[in-house]
């Protein structure tokens, strides 16, 4: 892996504090991932064992910055000729901050890093933000900053969240398809492996109604499963003994998402996964913050399906949204003026 030396700004020479930029490398591995494990706005998706599983599609450009000697900043993020990305392997990203930074520090972080890149001969940064419901703590100082640069909103994706401290009434519709599950007797196991359920279920009906494939393949999701047993969840719906539907759930501090949701062509006749989210949402995640059933958007962004946003918000998700920005880097110097 070739290792691109460190470039150091001098951002508050008064002060004497010096912020500091460099790509991740694999000795960064521990590093990286307990600074994860501790920051405000992350979950397992940005730990290294999770961003590498698919390498081979991209060419990484994390970036690690520093405050002083202390590390106080990363960007999960991969390269495509004059263009950095906030990885385009991950549901979200945007800069990961430990819980104690401050707003200046945040301002100083990004500006650093612009100049990085804009240094490096990279003309774009593009930023995938982190939904609010994924953090412990307040954490919108570069949507503010975003303002500052004039970066260009180029994306903005709906998700269907519910926010559990604050239910709203499942629709009767939904709860109709319970009825139909529970006069079918269905059985929900929780299980171990994903082989049924791709097999048989989701690999089919995504191949038929959208002509593509899981994100994950097989094996993808088994090596997954593998290092984060306690994030990556399966739930089969069986009506005697066949399996009629699933979920894979990807759980973290805050929020359960429903990464992949499929029924068989019994669905609306056995109400499984009615049956089954119900379940999860009263039973299985009611201890958490969120339960996020994810994007129902076409086109990138500018359209929605409205059959599947009719479905979701039936058991009470509302809407929150995803931002996804592009910004120059030569703009860096937009932010030598903020703080009066």
């Amino acid at each position: 892996m070739k290792v691109q030396k460190m470039i150091k700004v001098d951002t508050n020479i008064k002060k004497n504090v010096i912020y500091s930029v460099r790509p991740y490398n694999y000795l960064d591995f521990q590093l990286w991932n307990s600074f994860v494990a501790n920051a405000k706005n992350a979950t397992f998706l940005f730990h290294r064992d999770f961003m590498e599983y698919h390498k081979d599609r991209f060419e990484d450009f994390s970036l690690m910055v520093y405050k002083n000697n202390k590390l106080c900043a990363i960007l999960p993020a991969n390269k495509v000729g004059a263009r950095v990305f906030s990885h385009q392997g991950l549901t979200y990203g945007g800069f990961v901050l430990p819980e104690n930074i401050k707003f200046e520090v945040v301002l100083q972080v990004f500006k650093a890093v612009l100049e990085y890149l804009n240094n490096y001969g990279i003309t774009t940064l593009s930023l995938k933000q982190l939904p609010f419901i994924y953090n412990t703590l307040p954490s919108s100082e570069v949507d503010y900053l975003m303002f500052i640069l004039n970066a260009n909103l180029v994306r903005r994706d709906t998700l269907s969240v519910i926010d559990l401290n604050k239910r709203l009434k499942i629709s009767s519709n939904r709860l109709e398809g319970v009825k139909r599950g529970k006069k079918h007797d269905l059985c929900i196991k929780e299980e171990t492996t994903f082989d049924l359920f791709w097999n048989t279920i989701l690999i089919k009906n995504l191949e038929q109604k959208h002509g593509v494939t899981p994100v994950h393949s097989l094996n993808e999701i088994k090596s997954l499963r593998e290092k984060f047993p306690n994030n990556i969840r399966q739930f089969n719906v069986y009506c005697n003994k066949e399996i009629v539907a699933g979920t894979t759930v990807f759980e973290s501090k805050n929020v359960a998402h429903s990464q992949y949701i499929s029924g068989n062509e019994r669905n609306n006749e056995l109400g499984s996964l009615d049956f089954l989210h119900v379940h999860l949402i009263d039973q299985i995640f009611k201890n958490k913050s969120y339960f996020d059933f994810g994007t129902s958007n076409d086109n990138n962004g500018l359209q929605i399906n409205k059959g599947l946003q009719f479905w979701k918000e039936g058991f009470g998700a509302r809407t929150v949204t995803q931002d996804f920005y592009e910004v120059e880097t030569k703009s860096y110097k937009l932010l030598e003026d903020v703080m009066v």
